[in-house]
């Protein structure tokens, strides 16, 4: 079984100070580059499960979200090779996929061989963690501190090496 990383997308792999509605509008961090190098490198597969209510709210359609991540996988190309990414659509609408609720990560779970006590959510919102909580993996927060996350840090970077100790200290 493979170990995996689920990472938020927005304030944890690119700055979201404004929308990213518009593929020029993505700005990758440099040490999110980094980060998921090394998890790559050290065999996590990497997802991305991200909620874009702007879609049903109408500030982007999914053709430009589509965009938005091929561009994103493209400006990562040479650091990682994310597997999937998965989003919900939906803000105001009931979803199993809406963050706090764990079905991005559930659903990603049944179609690949992953092992989830061995695996992450990531994320910069106490929405990720609860998600993170739901689907039985363990959970990393970026930025304010969550007490229920098993690591609090201030980027992915310092996330990532943390994550890699604990592997190391197994």
């Amino acid at each position: 079984m493979r170990k995996a990383l689920f990472i938020d997308r927005d304030g944890v792999i690119n700055d979201n100070k404004k929308p990213v509605n518009k593929p020029k509008d993505l700005i990758i961090y440099k040490n999110a580059k980094k980060a998921l190098k090394l998890a790559y490198n050290k065999g996590y597969d990497l997802f991305i499960v991200t909620n874009q209510g702007g879609v049903e709210l109408g500030y982007i359609t999914e053709d430009d979200l589509d965009r938005i991540h091929n561009k994103l996988k493209d400006d990562l190309k040479d650091y990682c090779k994310i597997k999937e990414i998965k989003y919900c659509p939906f803000y105001n609408r009931k979803s199993e996929n809406r963050k706090p609720k764990p079905g991005m990560i559930l659903e990603l779970l049944k179609k690949y061989d992953i092992d989830i006590d061995k695996s992450w959510m990531i994320g910069d919102m106490d929405t990720d963690i609860t998600a993170g909580i739901k689907a039985g993996c363990k959970t990393a927060k970026i930025g304010k501190v969550n007490p229920k996350a098993d690591i609090n840090d201030k980027d992915l970077l310092n996330v990532v090496k943390r994550i890699l100790d604990e592997d190391k200290n197994k």
